[in-house]
């Protein structure tokens, strides 16, 4: 479970980074509150944290929930890490060049998805 948390906590860590790279850029880049459109390149950096926002919400549930199922897998930290690295790839491509995301995109995604299979067959196994 440690490491579960911890995945969660740098996850957690690694938003709240983005967040005030967010506001760095909209200082930089002149776009007021609340507008969350204006310069290309501030849009760049909230497009990075809002896309991060949005797999939290799968990332978070699904290690706790995978971890009911496979308590001693040695899994959880492997696709921790691919997610952490995957999302920091995927900021620092997207905002180089958008079209530069998908290797990051994908590293984030496929533990997201993986856990979530894995679950779900947990679950399914104990309904049997």
């Amino acid at each position: 479970m440690d490491t579960i948390n911890l995945i969660v906590g740098l996850a957690l860590i690694q938003f709240i980074f983005f967040g005030v790279m967010v506001g760095r850029a909209r200082a930089k880049y002149g776009v007021v509150a609340p507008a969350t459109t204006g310069h290309p390149m501030f849009e760049r950096y909230f497009r990075v944290q809002m896309n991060t926002l949005e797999l939290l919400v799968g990332l978070v549930p699904s290690l706790y929930t995978f971890n009911h199922y496979y308590p001693s897998s040695y899994y959880v930290p492997l696709f921790g890490a691919a997610y952490l690295i995957g999302r920091i790839l995927y900021f620092y491509t997207y905002i180089r060049d958008p079209n530069s995301r998908s290797l990051g995109f994908v590293l984030s995604v496929i533990p997201i998805l993986a856990l979530i299979v894995s679950t779900v067959a947990g679950a399914l196994k104990g309904l049997l």
